[in-house]
């Protein structure tokens, strides 16, 4: 893992195409800017790993349909 320090409106480069500003610090919380392209997604950890959830229960699901589809009735 990369630790670097940064303060407020500074910012660091992912690459050429994304920064990451500190747009505030306030007691426990800071709050970051994002600009990237439109097609990479960016979300929070919690809601990027609930997204992945969903596709892994869609996929579970889909494979279920797909094999009844199968045995002759």
């Amino acid at each position: 893992m990369l630790v670097l320090t940064r303060r407020e409106d500074e910012s660091i480069m992912i690459g050429d195409e994304i920064e990451v500003k500190v747009l505030n610090i306030k007691e426990n919380q800071v709050k970051l800017g994002i600009v990237a392209p439109r097609v990479v997604a960016v979300h929070r950890r919690e809601v990027y790993l609930a997204i992945q959830e969903e596709n892994a229960q869609a996929a579970t699901v889909a494979k279920v349909e797909n094999l009844s589809n199968l045995i002759p009735r």
